[in-house]
């Protein structure tokens, strides 16, 4: 069984950064691909970055330059660094990691933690 749990979120001001990080439980590979989303309020979920085994990472135009994914694979750790944030990225991020399957990779997705920026 595979358990993904995010935590860092909290409410700070435009301008502030927050570090969050997601731990996933289960017998898995430091390997696998691992990827952080968020969602709005009535709004869909979105990408936000993406990185995979080989440490190579990908982001969406709206957070690049702003926010690093990194990855502890001792820890089976994800990191999503956020700086100079703005109203806009007040959201529930998610944590996703993928196994590859036969029959394609299978998402975990964890609980999400809220994240804030207001004045």
């Amino acid at each position: 069984q595979v358990q993904l749990v995010e935590s860092g979120g909290g409410l700070v001001q435009p301008g502030g950064s927050l570090r969050l990080s997601c731990v996933a439980f289960g017998r898995l590979s430091n390997t696998y691909p691992m990827a952080w989303y968020r969602q709005g309020l009535g709004q869909q979920r979105e990408f936000v970055a993406h990185i995979t085994s080989s440490t190579s990472t990908n982001y969406a135009d709206s957070v690049k330059g702003r926010f690093t994914i990194s990855r502890d694979g001792g820890k089976n750790t994800v990191y999503l660094q956020m700086n100079n944030l703005k109203p806009e990225d007040t959201a529930v991020y998610y944590c996703r990691l993928d196994v590859p399957t036969e029959n394609g990779p299978l998402s975990y997705w964890g609980q999400g933690t809220q994240v804030t920026i207001s004045s």
